[in-house]
């Protein structure tokens, strides 16, 4: 099911559609300021699993926590660090992506073998407004085609994901650019992935 959504304006009725979906175990695909990413409820390790099946993957450094702000950060990372949220503070929202140690919230499914995992809060509206209607984070992962592409147009995705998923939203053609990847573990900025996002840490 594709469902076509103004992301400047997203329809609340049509916002709530989607948080009954992840509250039900769903697994959506849905834009991001980057490319479009399958989503699911944090609290659903089924929904997470098929996210897993879906793109024949163990590794959980392709996973990212979907969150509104960067307030709500601290019930799921820890040691965030002065120069880490001043940094983010210049960046948030946007197409970045940090890494930190996990809180004692997050899934152990959800984290990667060093306990860590990756926080975004990407400047889309639509996204941001299914987290917070959801009222927790969700999980995500890049949509990736056949050819291990990413997808930045709705109209490539349904012929592959329409048997894999619960609800398409179509929000337009996105970026061919995926975030930047900022590691704050040690408490200091590492850049591991030059992306859409500006370096100026």
């Amino acid at each position: 099911m594709i469902l076509e959504i103004n992301e400047k304006n997203p329809n609340k009725r049509q916002i709530s559609q989607i948080v009954e979906i992840l509250e039900e175990g769903g697994v959506i695909i849905y834009p991001t300021d980057t490319v479009y990413a399958y989503g699911c409820d944090s609290k659903s390790k089924n929904a997470l699993e098929k996210i897993y099946r879906i793109k024949n993957i163990r590794n959980t450094k392709h996973l990212s926590f979907i969150l509104s702000d960067i307030s709500s950060m601290n019930d799921y990372v820890r040691n965030i660090s002065d120069q880490a949220f001043k940094a983010m503070k210049k960046c948030v929202p946007g197409p970045y992506t940090f890494i930190f140690h996990a809180s004692k919230l997050v899934p152990k499914i959800a984290m990667t073998k060093q306990k860590t995992i990756g926080v975004r809060v990407p400047d889309n509206n639509i996204a941001l407004d299914i987290v917070r209607t959801l009222g927790r984070p969700i999980i995500s992962a890049g949509v990736q085609l056949s050819d291990d592409s990413y997808v930045i147009d709705p109209q490539n995705i349904e012929k592959e994901n329409r048997n894999f998923v619960d609800i398409i939203i179509d929000a337009g053609v996105k970026s061919k650019e995926l975030s930047t990847v900022v590691d704050f573990t040690t408490g200091h900025p590492v850049v591991i992935r030059e992306g859409k996002g500006e370096f100026f840490f």
